[in-house]
């Protein structure tokens, strides 16, 4: 029989230890007797850790003082450039100049500089309020937690380069078991990401049991599927879901958690790529 699991304590960060040390060595007779200390109660940390993390401190490294240097060019850069120069504009002057540095440089300080060239194109709006709609209540009430599938799932939708993408999420297993793709944010564009859920659950035979789903979603205009349906255009499966009552929907003002389905845009392009995902 194994025995009971031991709980780990995280070491202390160096920089905490040799506070600590700093405040009480004239208390306690120096480094090396507080170093014994802490290192005989699993806090390791040796003297010449220490003086050398004090040296670090009181002389900077080449890098630092490097980046210091770079950092006052690329500012200078971009600010005489109107402030719309990005990583690679400003990397391609730097070395017009003379001041070699790699383009992933660049990129990183200014990162810690907090500035980024102006990007062409207009900005994607996704979340457009949906006031104009009668809204359905919030059943859910950020209690994200199911007891079993089929019984909450949520939708939202992101742009990923030049498509829109809808998903749902069955929060029971936090699988995507229904997505779309599209040019354009339309009604139909939402409904198609839940008409191929209630499809796929039906071809794994668990499927949705009338009373038993909530579809949650945030309070946008798109997902507001209660909308009139299109002149000509066929009734989806997922209204047909609507208005018998197998689905019933959930809008609450808050976005849809990134921590509990959604999977957001990176997690998103890993997520479709699962085998387990179904393409038609």
């Amino acid at each position: 029989m194994p025995g009971p699991a031991k709980s780990v304590r995280r070491q202390p960060a160096t920089h905490t230890l040799v506070a600590f040390i700093d405040e009480h060595r004239d208390r306690f007779g120096g480094v090396e007797p507080i170093c014994r200390t802490l290192t005989a109660h699993d806090c390791k940390i040796a003297p010449s850790t220490y003086y050398a993390h004090k040296k670090r401190l009181q002389t900077p490294s080449a890098r630092s003082v490097r980046d210091e240097a770079l950092k006052e060019r690329i500012r200078d850069v971009f600010t005489s450039n109107y402030r719309v120069y990005g990583a690679r504009k400003i990397w391609r002057e730097l070395n017009r100049q003379g001041h070699a540095v790699a383009r992933c440089t660049v990129e990183r300080l200014m990162r810690e500089l907090g500035i980024q060239g102006a990007v062409r194109g207009k900005r994607v709006i996704t979340t457009i309020p949906g006031g104009q709609v009668q809204r359905a209540p919030d059943l859910v009430d950020r209690d994200f937690v199911a007891a079993a599938p089929n019984r909450c799932w949520v939708a939202d939708f992101t742009h990923v380069k030049t498509v829109y993408v809808a998903f749902v999420v069955d929060t029971f297993s936090r699988r995507i078991v229904g997505w779309s793709a599209a040019t354009v944010k339309e009604t139909v564009f939402v409904l198609d990401a839940l008409e191929m859920a209630i499809w796929q659950r039906d071809r794994d035979q668990q499927s949705v049991q009338p009373g038993e789903l909530i579809h949650h979603s945030d309070a946008w205009a798109i997902h507001m599927v209660q909308a009139r349906r299109a002149p000509g255009r066929r009734r989806h499966r997922g209204e047909h879901g609507l208005r018998r009552g197998l689905v019933r929907l959930s809008v609450s003002w808050h976005r849809v958690p990134q921590g509990s389905g959604s999977p957001g845009r990176d997690g998103l392009t890993l997520a479709t790529t699962d085998p387990t995902v179904s393409w038609r």
